[in-house]
């Protein structure tokens, strides 16, 4: 009976080995097998979002071109804008000028500007003499006199590119508009590249107002030019039926000019042509200059390229470094009330003989004129 029971003992023992032994390979084999070799992947990112530009760099400080024209706050929200284009240039004198981006420079001739020259009958002697005596001579086909009275003298000399806007000669905000808006419509009509705007106490040096528009192309959004404020200007917006909203935007001062792509002057075309300018001025009642950077910066919201390549009376001119005087775009001279105001530059002239100095430059830059001083060098 011992032995029977050894017996089956054994046989038991065995048979649980079997079953366990079976039972591993049935695991085994039903187990899912593992892949090899296949990197983990990673999680897709989200596309990023362009950043937007916050508040603008502020131009160097400089007299205010129009007194009490808005409220400086800024408490306005500023909106992204788009990056600028064009290669880069050095400008020198310009630690707050937007420098063009990376593109080919655009063949650019003297007969593809439009150069705009605002006045009033009263300055055609006093002021317009000089010009045409100096650059105007070097560009008469490129230049329009924009006036508001009749001179036959006048005519003689510029032919059909003196333009009688039929605007009061008042210096209102109104009669500067006006002008303005004949202004662009006589430049849409032209078909010409770049629409320049100066004053008639302005010389443009013209090498130097080429190499500066040929860093950008005229079919895209430039719009060129120097702030006399430090700051964005802020004034109300009247709307039809809601009253009035506050608007914030840069403006170039027209008294040291400013130049527009023919790209973005098309796009300005619902506000600035036929009249509308002057609709658009009385919405915010603000002059001539302050309407164009109204249209295109807070209405086109296209930034301005601030510069400081041109320059008006308001600023001290005798700050400018006379190394650089002869590569700027624009230079002016001081009033009545500031005689002295005027570019430090040598030449063939003493400042009772050119007391604008821009004789003096138009021989530097043209010694060959026949009016010019012999003796006078680059």
């Amino acid at each position: 009976m011992h032995l029977s029971s050894v017996g089956i003992s054994k046989r038991c023992f065995l048979v649980s080995l079997a079953l366990c032994a079976l039972l591993l390979l049935l695991i085994s084999t039903l187990q899912t097998p593992q892949r090899q070799g296949e990197p983990p992947q990673p999680r897709p990112h989200a596309r990023p979002t362009r950043a937007g530009r916050g508040n603008k760099p502020h131009s160097a400080r400089n007299a205010t071109g129009h007194n009490g024209a808005g409220n400086t706050k800024d408490s306005s929200v500023t909106r992204p804008h788009p990056p600028e284009a064009g290669p880069r240039r050095p400008e020198g004198d310009a630690p707050h000028a937007s420098s063009p981006g990376p593109q080919s420079r655009e063949p650019l001739e003297l007969k593809d500007v439009f150069i705009a020259v605002k006045t009033t009958r009263k300055y055609h002697k006093s002021r317009l003499q000089l010009l045409f005596q100096t650059w105007v001579s070097e560009a008469k086909e490129q230049t329009f006199i924009f006036t508001d009275g009749e001179d036959v003298e006048l005519k003689k000399k510029a032919g059909a590119n003196i333009i009688n806007t039929n605007c009061s000669a008042a210096h209102t905000r109104q009669a500067l508009c006006c002008k303005m808006s004949v202004e662009y419509d006589k430049f849409i009509e032209s078909q010409k590249k770049w629409f320049c705007h100066v004053d008639d106490d302005n010389y443009v040096i013209l090498p130097s107002l080429l190499q500066l528009l040929s860093s950008y192309s005229h079919t895209q959004d430039v719009y060129l030019g120097r702030p006399s404020l430090d700051h964005p200007i802020e004034t109300a917006e009247r709307v039809k039926s809601d009253g009035s909203v506050s608007v914030k935007f840069w403006f170039a001062t027209g008294g040291a000019g400013f130049c527009i792509s023919r790209g973005l002057a098309l796009k300005m075309s619902p506000w600035a042509s036929l009249g509308n300018f002057i609709t658009t001025a009385e919405k915010i009642r603000l002059p001539d200059d302050c309407t164009i950077g109204y249209i295109i910066e807070a209405l086109l919201e296209v930034p301005l390229k601030h510069t400081r390549l041109f320059h008006s009376h308001l600023e001290n001119l005798q700050r400018l470094r006379t190394d650089s005087v002869l590569s700027q775009v624009t230079l002016s001279y001081g009033g009545f009330d500031n005689r002295r105001n005027v570019v430090s530059i040598a030449g063939g002239f003493s400042l009772v003989e050119d007391p604008s100095r821009f004789k003096t430059v138009h021989c530097l830059l043209y010694p060959k004129t026949h009016w010019c001083p012999r003796n006078v060098h680059h």
